[in-house]
């Protein structure tokens, strides 16, 4: 069976919204090194196509569903 990588937003590391980390988790670079990368492309495209892009990422780009259950507890609070 074959399995496929997949682009995810990162919980892991993340700074805003995840994509960054994602991305370097995908490609399997340091996100640092993408978030400089936006950066600088950002900065010398004038701006706003880097922050649209970003935002347009936000909503394409799904969340990373994780297996782990939350950890609740059954302890009642007495007053």
């Amino acid at each position: 069976m074959t399995t496929y990588k997949r682009l995810y937003r990162s919980d892991d590391d993340r700074i805003f919204a995840g994509i960054c980390g994602g991305l370097g988790e995908y490609f399997a670079v340091d996100p640092v090194a993408l978030r400089l990368l936006w950066l600088l492309v950002t900065l010398c495209t004038g701006v706003v196509p880097g922050i649209l892009a970003y935002l347009v990422a936000i909503f394409i780009v799904p969340k990373k569903v994780t297996t782990e259950e939350p950890i609740t507890t059954n302890e009642q609070s007495s007053l």
